[in-house]
């Protein structure tokens, strides 16, 4: 038995309320909002049975409206999500792969494990931390976005699959009003060009429709020296409405190409408990990346051992192609929602996933050819001898790269959501019964292909590769790579072939008895894991190398001596079941009109999926789990909360409680984790309006920590990596009929670099300011500045210690990015 404790206490749990409406130019940005108003009421419907008033609900609940979302000038949806309370975004990756977590649950690898992000009702992918394919990478917010939804801990565990912690809905809208409109936007102070648009309109009284969508390209807010956002979506949907339900069908096609940032070089000092972080000579962390112009294209071998030569430019590139079905209607008094839908999902990421820094003056030392030279291997010095490495790029900087070519072939899914509600009168009072079915297939078909070059480390995108030569002049690189594969001969080039099919029944019931609702919820998901993998890491005397003419001169180079190969004839199968119970039990007093009351116990889970793979927990020859319990990660949580709302006034304070395991690999070492973590934190959430000026605010304290460590047990007692005491979120706007303007202030304590607590990383608070104008009806002209004060805000350093060489592996978001826009509706 796996012991884990999570403990999250919040004496503050507040609700976001809609921030000050605005004063729309036109009919179609009316669309409907989230959270849908009913009168005085606040109706939410995500991760619950049956949506109703946020104060008639014990759970602890956020949205955000399209309006909002537009002026705050998120980049991404990982930076949309830190301005929610709660949540911890670190949003250094660019537009997929964030690192994503809830009130103190941990991130001990990379995505999103605890919290499901969803698209409509439905969850884009079933597991939020697939390697190399997060479920942000497939979303992007446009004017085809109504609303977002959340909702942390609670009944999330039992209205949703795998989201313990909670789950956050991105919500289209659907031509409720008649209308549209068009945005051009282009940066001020970096490459981006960008048109969105969207229309809906009532074809009948009872037939309406919406389309929406974006197209952009540009080189993005860091410098690559190239064109690295091109790409875009279109949504569609078609609604029919008809007496007691309506059914809506609804598509999506998104081809969209953004750069994988990932690891940064950033300049450390001081000691490690007090560290000191700068930008190095001719790099600066906030807006220059290890892409370059003079590094667009890479040998390698595909999953069939074919040599392709990928383009390195690529970075991100997503394809979604979706159809789905929602439809509500009325059998016998009970309220059916069902909702389908099916997803071609494709992605191919080209990234730097690793770096080692060193000065150029050793690296001809550092990889075999003592005495030896440096040479540029591409750009415009391509084959010039470095005379004096110290001088290379001003920082005397080079860097070996770890270059992830990775094939995500197929994360096609299928699902499928049926539910039946009713309302029975029991004595006068409410009895609400909900009882569902949920059923989805999630396949994961990837191969990963590496790559180990050796840069220069400079800024705006003018980096060249570099090959070393030996004394007599033999090359040890080839164009600049050294490794056909990982800088270690044979290891993390994988194949998964894998299919995970989730059946869950689930039921709640809540009575109302007056002011007093007490409600439960069960669910219980069954799980079957079926594939192969394939890699020489499952040992057994597979063969992971082999030489091989990769450039086709007929010559076999140094590095083409051993090239990493799948050992294709021999793959190893996944063949297991697993199977969780969830269940939530809560109790609100809705004390008078403006206040309640509530408490709320919760248990869930999350299924383990790829992240298993090529660890001691699964079986190597059979594919069964070798331990029993290594198949699913339990989230225990618990909290008690007040909620407060007037005309203008809202205030939610929350206590949290949690406790969770983790079954994972550790995304810089690949080595197996398996741990308790225990956390206890406070939420507060609130809104403010007077007159033209409104304010929303929000915070959350979390102290937790690793309870147990069965890998490294010295780690227990230690904080959690990435873990801040404090995140908070702030913003104030004055809105009139012709403008607004306001800021979006985001923060964050400081953490530890990992779970050994010895390197410190600094806390931050970044700053979102916007201006709108309307000169006329119709006509909005906007800019927004993200990161205004251009802060060097660290989300992550893969280092323990401070480095010798004093560059350290860093994460950090985004510099100051200036954009304009004009706004036409119609």
């Amino acid at each position: 038995m796996k012991k884990y404790l999570l403990l999250t206490v919040a004496p503050f749990a507040l609700v976001s309320p809609a921030l000050a409406e605005d004063k729309p130019a036109a009919p179609a940005q009316q669309e409907a909002e989230a959270p849908a108003k009913k009168g005085n009421e606040e109706v939410f419907s995500t991760g619950v049975a049956k949506g109703r008033d946020r104060l008639d609900s014990a759970t602890s609940t956020s949205a955000l409206r399209a309006a909002e979302i537009d002026k705050i000038g998120a980049r991404s949806i990982s930076e949309i999500l830190r301005d929610i309370p709660g949540i911890r975004s670190e949003a250094a990756s660019g537009e997929g792969n964030a690192n994503i977590t809830i009130r103190g649950l941990p991130i001990a690898s990379t995505g999103a494990k605890f919290l499901q992000l969803q698209e409509d009702g439905l969850p884009i992918l079933e597991f939020g931390d697939i390697a190399f394919s997060t479920a942000d990478a497939f979303l992007r917010a446009d004017l085809s976005l109504a609303a977002v939804e959340a909702i942390r801990g609670g009944s999330a565990s039992t209205f949703a699959s795998n989201s313990p912690g909670g789950i956050v809905n991105f919500i289209s809208k659907t031509g409720d009003a008649d209308g549209g409109a068009v945005q051009l936007s282009t940066g001020l102070d970096y490459g981006m060009r960008r048109i969105d648009f969207d229309y809906g309109a009532h074809i009948s009284p009872t037939l309406r429709f919406h389309v929406g969508g974006f197209y952009r390209d540009g080189q993005g807010p860091r410098a690559t020296g190239f064109n690295s956002t091109r790409g875009g979506q279109i949504k569609l949907n078609v609604t029919k409405e008809f007496e007691g339900g309506y059914i809506r069908f609804y598509g999506k096609y998104m081809d969209d190409i953004t750069p994988a940032y990932d690891i940064t070089a950033l300049g450390v000092s001081g000691t490690n408990d007090k560290p000191v972080y700068k930008n190095i000579a001719n790099y600066d962390a906030r807006h220059d990346s290890l892409f370059s112009r003079n590094y667009q294209s890479q040998l390698t071998l595909d999953g069939n051992n074919q040599v392709v030569n990928d383009d390195v430019t690529a970075g991100q590139h997503p394809i979604v192609k979706s159809v789905g079905v929602e439809a509500k209607f009325e059998v016998a008094g009970f309220d059916i929602t069902e909702r389908f839908r099916y997803a071609d999902m494709s992605n191919h990421t080209m990234g730097i996933y690793y770096a080692q820094f060193m000065p150029a003056a050793v690296m001809t030392a550092a990889f075999g050819a003592p005495g030896g030279t440096l040479r540029y291997a591409s750009g415009p010095n391509a084959g010039a001898t470095i005379a004096n490495p110290t001088t290379l790029n001003g920082n005397g900087l080079a860097a070996l790269m770890m270059l992830a070519d990775t094939d995500l072939n197929s994360l096609n899914n299928v699902t499928n959501d049926i539910r039946a509600s009713r309302v029975w009168n029991v004595g006068g009072n409410d009895l609400t019964t909900t009882v569902g079915l949920y059923s989805s297939h999630q396949t994961i078909d990837s191969d990963w292909n590496w790559a180990t070059v050796l840069s220069g480390v400079t800024g705006n995108g003018d980096a060249q590769l570099l090959d070393v030569a030996t004394a007599t002049g033999v090359k040890i690189t080839q164009d600049g790579t050294l490794r056909y594969g990982g800088p270690t001969v044979g290891t993390f080039r994988r194949g998964y072939r894998l299919g995970y099919t989730t059946n869950a029944p689930f039921a709640s019931v809540n009575l109302r008895l007056g002011g007093v609702s007490i409600g439960g919820s069960l669910r219980y998901d069954f799980g079957k894991a079926r594939g192969t993998v394939i890699g020489s890491e499952l040992g057994g005397g597979r063969v992971g190398v082999a030489a091989k003419d990769m450039n086709g001169d007929g010559v076999i180079s140094v590095p083409e001596m051993q090239v990493a190969i799948s050992p294709l004839t021999r793959p190893a199968p996944v063949d297991y079941d697993y199977g969780y119970l969830s269940y939530s039990v809560s109790a609100l007093w809705r004390i008078a009109e403006p206040v309640a009351v509530f408490a709320r116990y919760s248990r869930g889970g999350r299924a383990s999926a790829d992240r298993i793979q090529f660890s001691p927990f699964v079986s190597k020859t059979d594919g069964s789990l070798l331990d029993k319990d290594a198949g699913v990660d339990v989230v225990h949580q618990a909290e008690a909360g007040l909620k407060y709302r007037n005309d203008n006034l809202t205030l939610n304070l929350t206590g949290f409680w949690a406790k969770a395991e983790d079954t994972n690999l550790d995304s810089t070492t690949g080595l197996p984790l398996l741990r308790d973590y225990k956390a206890i934190g406070g939420e507060v959430e609130g809104g403010y309006r007077m007159g033209i000026f409104s304010l929303t605010a929000g915070a959350t304290y979390t102290d937790a920590e690793i309870s147990k460590d069965a890998i490294n047990p010295a780690f227990a007692g230690n904080v959690p990596q990435h873990q801040a005491k404090l995140i908070y979120q702030v913003t104030p706007q004055i809105t009139t009929d012709r403008f607004s303007v306001g800021a979006v202030i985001v923060g964050t304590t400081g953490s530890w670099a990992t779970a050994a607590n010895t390197l410190k990383v600094p806390g931050y608070t970044t700053t979102n300011a916007f201006v709108q104008f309307r000169p006329v009806d119709r006509v909005t002209l906007a800019v927004n500045a993200a990161n205004l004060f251009d802060v060097l805000a660290i989300t992550a350093i893969d280092d323990p210690v401070i480095p010798a060489v004093g560059v350290a592996r860093a994460h950090v978001l985004n510099g100051r990015t200036i954009s304009a826009s004009v706004r036409f509706d119609f």
